[in-house]
């Protein structure tokens, strides 16, 4: 069973998130990401993959596998999840990516109402050929993509290019990197302000499907 980190009041819709490939569920950018969304009203439980925690017990520091590979641990924590309302399952960069892999196959089992992804990763970084976006073409869980408008991992004019689920809500976050930061000498705008916004509209999201 997955040590859970757990923010925001019990009975509040239930957001399940996954780390990124490089950093870890207590990360200085989770933990502010959690903060923001339990202020918001949103229960929020936070995991880690395997290879992640193998770090934090000091038993190596394994590399980020596939993201096919932890599938089974995503689906892993949701069925350990202990939720009193409605679930949506997301994360960070590669957590929303895996999350993203098994929505619709959870939404058909009644466990989950939704998807959140914070910096999906469409393609590598410099490599735009190499799109991560098949099976978001024909997603049928309701979903929101945060995404920052100069993330190496897909910006604002290469997404626009793509073909996507309409039950995909894209917003872009000005000047946000893929943390979502944005320069506030270029957009005036500052990390605290993307994370307000990502947190009024996942909370008004999540009480669209209580």
């Amino acid at each position: 069973m997955p040590d859970f980190l757990l923010d925001g009041p019990p009975g509040a819709p239930t957001l399940l998130l996954a780390h990124g490939a490089g950093a870890a569920m207590d990360s200085p950018a989770m933990t502010a990401l959690a903060a923001a969304l339990a202020g918001a009203g949103l229960r929020v439980a936070r995991f880690e993959f395997d290879y992640m925690a193998s770090r934090r017990r000091g038993t190596g520091r394994k590399p980020p596998p596939r993201a096919e590979k932890v599938i089974p641990e995503y689906r892993a924590a949701v069925a350990d999840l202990a939720a009193e309302g409605p679930v949506l399952i997301g994360g960070k960069s590669m957590g929303g990516r895996v999350a993203s892999m098994i929505a619709d196959e959870l939404r058909a089992e009644g466990r989950v109402a939704g998807l959140v992804c914070l910096g999906y990763p469409f393609h590598p970084p410099a490599k735009p050929e190499q799109r991560r976006t098949a099976h978001l073409e024909h997603l049928a869980t309701p979903a929101l993509i945060f995404q920052g408008t100069r993330d190496p991992f897909g910006t604002r004019a290469e997404v626009a290019g793509y073909r996507l689920s309409e039950r995909i809500e894209l917003v872009w976050l000005e000047d946000g990197d893929h943390d979502l930061r944005p320069r506030k000498s270029v957009s005036g705008l500052t990390a605290a302000d993307h994370l307000a916004t990502v947190a009024a509209r996942t909370a008004a999201f999540a009480a669209a499907r209580a």
